[in-house]
């Protein structure tokens, strides 16, 4: 039987007490359910002129509906009361789905209970932050969204002279009503191995259960989107349409909690964008939890026209507090089982190696065969596929012109890749190493299993040997992020190497590289590998 709120609302008093179900309580749940089995009736009495002979078979029915119903919750009432309390508790809770869920801090502690993770002082103390913005969403009530009008983004017309004369204003434009109670987001972030997804995901998975208008995406996959619905819009509308609010109350209305994973603006079209749809977003109640490797003062560094972006690098640091995720812990170097998922060099067992791994990530009802999938108006062929896995030679992943959107797509269609023949690159094969790292930051989003069979270590794909050589007298870093100086410092490399790499262009790319290696390091291991997509 399913359970109504008000059936719920009485078992939720049986749980408070041990005591056997007497008769007052059997009383309230009949009264309760025989009002809420009555509402139809009330419905169907509405429907035509009293007295038809259709409603009275409609009433008759109804009625009979009701008086079962009543004497049903009255069984199950009793039967409640005498179960241990225990039970009650157990059974209310899976029937009603109104209690709200564990937080953020008892999640952080069952985790470091089950060894899942190290109790650090300094990551407690943002998990508390966390659980206050968990429990200021407890008793927030998302608004209803009220989509724009053109005429409601149009100024007000000028008042006529009675008006002015007679004292009146104009009507006020419909807009969202925030509540009063809405919650100020969170912008959190720290280098590389700070933990940032991580505190991401299990915020996300922990949000109050009356908080079901939620999305937790990529922001370089929530941006391309974007640009997807104004394009959109345009076409339809015109060139000259401002299709940014229209676009922002869509978002709003499916996302009351929005959570970003990796924000950084990066491009110009999304700087110019971006502080207008972010104003637009939180004026519909929309609550942001955003983690970037970097602090809000330093997103589009260098970027051209980056004075028109400051009006949203201060609305982000006075609408959200910004929290420096940054500790002695690399928490994503904790030492873990290393599996073999990576085989150096590409000798006779190369081959073997990644045979092996795509027939333990394949499906064998599935006969592995070409595939091909059409992304944005164009066919993407994989070489080799079966169930959720792809096998792809490098050159045939990264030496074509795929873009972060292909990745992502094939990100979507499989959830492990075997990629062989993976070459060292150095600055001759740039592109490669480029979209080599896009493919990465997808695989890594999407939790997809990555195999690889590569010519070098991994600690020297974007270094060549010269490189190395000519770095081997001088050990320091000189004025490096230390962010790359302690990611370098785990992974085995100096310094120099990273600094005289001709591969890279600048810090941005020097960055990419750091996250790309220690991504890496993480899905080589068993943890990995054995988890649940």
């Amino acid at each position: 039987m399913v359970l109504t709120h008000a059936r719920a609302r009485v078992l939720l008093r049986l749980r408070a007490s041990a005591a056997p179900c007497n008769g007052t309580v059997a009383r309230t749940f009949a009264t309760t359910t025989t009002s809420t089995a009555r509402a139809p009736l009330r419905a169907v009495r509405a429907r035509g002129p009293a007295g038809g002979v259709q409603q009275r078979r409609w009433e008759k029915r109804w009625e009979s509906t009701a008086a079962a119903t009543v004497t049903e919750g009255v069984k199950e009432a009793t039967t409640e009361a005498q179960e241990s309390l225990e039970q009650r508790d157990d059974r209310a809770y899976n029937i009603t789905n109104t209690f709200p869920r564990i937080g953020p801090l008892e999640q952080y502690d069952r985790w470091v209970g089950e060894g899942k993770l190290r109790d650090d002082e300094y990551q407690r103390g943002i998990v508390k932050s966390l659980q206050k913005l968990h429990d200021d969403l407890t008793d927030y009530e998302p608004p209803t969204v009220v989509h724009p009008t053109e005429e409601s983004l149009k100024p007000p017309p000028e008042p006529t002279f009675f008006q002015k004369l007679l004292g009146k204003e104009p009507p006020p434009i419909p807009k969202t009503e925030i509540p009063e109670n809405m919650p100020a987001g969170m912008y959190l972030y720290g280098d590389v191995g700070s933990g940032k997804t991580m505190l991401m995901d299990m915020f996300y998975s922990t949000l109050p259960n009356h908080i079901t208008s939620k999305t937790r995406i990529h922001f370089h996959h929530f941006m391309q989107d974007v640009h997807k619905r104004l394009h959109r819009m345009k076409v339809e509308r015109g060139p000259d349409f401002d299709a940014v609010p229209y676009v922002a109350a869509d978002i709003a209305e499916s996302s009351a909690i929005l959570c970003f994973d990796e924000f950084q603006c990066t491009d110009v079209a999304d700087a110019m964008i971006l502080r207008r749809l972010l104003t637009h977003l939180m004026e519909h109640g929309v609550v942001m939890i955003a983690t970037s490797n970097r602090h809000p003062d330093e997103l589009y560094k260098n970027g051209i026209q980056r004075a028109s972006f400051i009006p949203c690098i201060e609305l982000l640091k006075t609408r959200l507090t910004v929290i420096n995720l940054d500790s002695p812990t690399d928490y994503r170097k904790v030492e873990r089982p290393q599996s073999s998922v990576y085989h150096f060099p590409l000798d006779a067992k190369a081959a073997q190696h990644a045979e092996k791994w795509f027939r333990y990530f394949g499906d064998e009802k599935d006969p592995a065969g070409p595939r091909a999938h059409t992304i944005w108006g164009r066919d993407v062929r994989v070489p080799k596929a079966s169930g959720k896995a792809a096998m792809f030679a490098f050159n045939e992943l990264c030496g074509s012109a795929m873009s972060a959107a292909d990745y992502l797509e094939l990100c979507r269609h499989y959830n492990a890749f075997v990629v062989t023949e993976v070459p060292g690159m150095d600055h001759k094969s740039r592109d490669l190493a480029r979209r080599f790292i896009t493919f990465l930051d997808a695989a890594y989003e999407s939790r997809a299993k990555l195999v690889l069979t590569c010519e070098t270590p991994l600690q020297q794909l974007f270094v060549s040997k010269d490189e190395i050589r000519d770095s081997i007298d001088e050990k320091e870093g000189g004025d490096l992020d230390s962010s790359f100086r302690s990611l370098m410092d785990d992974l085995g490399m100096d310094m120099k190497m990273l600094k005289n790499s001709s591969i890279f262009t600048g810090d941005e790319e020097r960055f990419a590289f750091a996250r790309a290696l220690s991504r890496l390091t993480e899905m080589g291991s068993v943890q990995w590998v054995e988890r649940e997509v």
